[in-house]
């Protein structure tokens, strides 16, 4: 039951934010439930194989606010761009993949802070 509160709270952030499931499930998995990085990146990844954010996206949709175009051609880097990815990660040490995960998300939110303008 857990693990579902966990994920309907990433929905709620989720839909919310826009944000992918990797900024939130990774730290609740790691600190909530004692997975190593690479079991907590391994099962983030997996959430995302059913369309969990068919709903979100289409109330995105109905209000005017998605581009299939785009959210296609990403889709499709993505697919590609994921696997060179978890070859990088599952080869790394948990801690130096730790560090580099956190240095990442350090750098995002700063730049939203203070770098981003509309």
């Amino acid at each position: 039951m857990a693990f579902v509160l966990v994920g309907f709270l990433t929905g709620i952030v989720g839909g919310l934010f826009g944000v992918g499931g990797g900024e939130i499930f990774i730290p609740a998995l790691i600190y909530l439930f004692g997975f190593s990085q690479h079991q907590a990146q391994g099962t983030a990844l997996a959430v995302l194989l059913p369309p969990i954010g068919l709903l979100a996206a289409l109330r995105y949709y109905h209000a005017g606010h998605v581009d299939f175009k785009v959210a296609g051609l990403i889709a499709l880097g993505f697919f590609f761009g994921a696997s060179i990815g978890a070859l990088g990660a599952t080869r790394m040490p948990a801690d130096t993949l730790r560090r580099v995960f956190g240095v990442f998300l350090f750098a995002v939110s700063l730049h939203m802070i203070w770098g981003h303008r509309s």
